[in-house]
C-alpha cells in the first residue's frame, strides 16, 4: 500500500500529490478521494490485468460522481514521465500498465477505466465480449438474459464469464486465443443474438436504435470491435453506490444476484475470497465456431 505523508503517497519509488484527499467522489455512499485511491490501489493487480498494454479511455467527474464529466482520450497535461503514451490515430491515449498510473488518474477523479478491446499495435481482439443493454433503469430479468446467453454459448462448446457492467447491464465474456478477428467474432455474435431472440422474442432484441427496442433487453454484439470500448473488469462506475463493474459465477446468475452488489467498499473483500474469475477460464475454441459458420 502507498505510504501516506502530508497530501503525498510515495508508491515504487515516485511520489504523487494527493489533492483535496477529503473531497466526497461518491457522496451518498461515503467515498472520498483518499478512500477511493485506497481502493484503487487494493484492485490494482486486477484492474490492471485489463488495462496493461491496452489504449485506455477514462470518464473523469471533477466534482465527483453524479455531477459534470468528459471522456479523456488524450492524455492530460502535464505527463508524468512514468507514464507511458501511445499515438493511435492522432490521439495521445494513457497505457495503463501499474499503480502509480492508476493513482495519478485516480487523483484527477477519473472514476471509469475503458480501455481498448485490443493490445497496443495489434487489431485483433484480446477477448470476446457481449454487451447486454437493458431498455429499463431497473430490470429484474437482466440475470435470466445473461443465463440464457451463458447456456447458449456452453450449447456451442464455449465457456465464458458474466460480469456487471457497474452500471445496469451484464457483459458476457468469453477467453479467446489469438489469431481471431472482430469480424469474425462478430459473425458469432449475430448467430448467437439471433438465436436467442428469436426464442424469447419477448426479452431480447437486435435492435440498435433505442426508442424501438420497447422494454427489451439489446443483445449488443457490435459495441465489441476495433476503436470502441467496454468496461473494464473491476472499473470502478460514477453511479450511486460505487458499484465496481464484477465478475460472477454462474451460480450468483442464477440466483439472481444484483448488478448493484458489488461496489468499492466490499469489492477487496469479494477479490480476495474469489480471486479473478475471469483468469480461471482457458482460451475458448471459438475458431471452430467461425469455421462452421464460413462453410455455411
Amino acid at each position: 500500500m502507498p505510504r501516506t505523508i502530508k497530501g503525498t503517497i510515495t508508491i515504487e519509488g515516485i511520489e504523487l500529490t494527493v489533492t483535496n484527499p477529503d473531497k466526497l467522489l461518491w457522496p451518498e455512499a461515503g467515498v472520498t478521494k483518499a478512500i477511493y485511491l485506497q481502493k484503487l490501489a487494493a484492485i490494482a493487480p486486477f484492474l490492471l490485468t485489463y488495462t496493461r498494454n491496452r489504449l485506455l479511455t477514462t470518464i473523469r467527474y471533477p466534482h465527483g460522481a453524479g455531477g459534470e464529466f468528459f471522456y479523456q482520450k488524450n492524455a492530460p497535461e502535464p505527463i508524468p514521465d512514468f507514464v507511458r503514451t501511445e499515438i493511435h490515430e492522432g490521439i495521445r491515449y494513457i497505457v495503463m500498465d501499474g499503480l502509480p498510473e492508476l493513482l495519478w488518474l485516480g487523483n484527477l477523479a477519473a472514476l471509469e477505466f475503458h480501455p481498448s478491446l485490443h493490445a497496443v499495435g495489434s487489431h485483433l481482439p484480446c477477448e470476446w465480449m457481449i454487451d447486454l443493454d437493458p431498455s429499463l433503469e431497473e430490470e429484474p430479468r437482466i440475470m435470466q438474459a445473461a443465463l440464457i446467453v451463458g447456456e447458449t454459448l456452453t450449447s456451442l462448446g464455449l465457456r465464458s464469464v458474466p460480469k456487471t457492467s457497474g452500471a445496469t447491464g451484464i457483459q458476457i465474456i468469453v477467453p479467446i486465443r489469438q489469431g481471431v478477428t472482430f469480424d469474425e467474432l462478430r459473425d458469432i455474435g449475430h448467430f448467437v443474438g439471433k438465436y436467442v431472440t428469436q426464442k424469447h422474442p419477448d426479452l431480447f432484441t437486435l435492435e440498435r436504435l433505442k426508442k424501438d427496442r420497447g422494454d427489451r433487453i439489446y443483445f449488443d454484439y457490435l459495441q465489441h470491435y476495433g476503436g470502441k470500448t467496454l468496461a473494464a473488469p473491476y472499473t470502478p462506475r460514477a453511479k450511486p453506490g460505487g458499484t465496481v463493474s464484477t465478475p460472477l459465477t454462474w451460480d450468483e446468475v442464477q440466483n439472481n444476484v444484483s448488478v448493484k452488489d458489488y461496489h468499492l467498499m466490499n469489492i477487496v473483500e469479494r477479490l480476495q475470497q474469489v480471486g479473478d474469475l475471469i483468469a480461471s477460464v482457458e482460451p475458448q475454441p471459438v475458431e471452430l465456431i467461425t469455421q462452421h459458420l464460413k462453410k455455411k
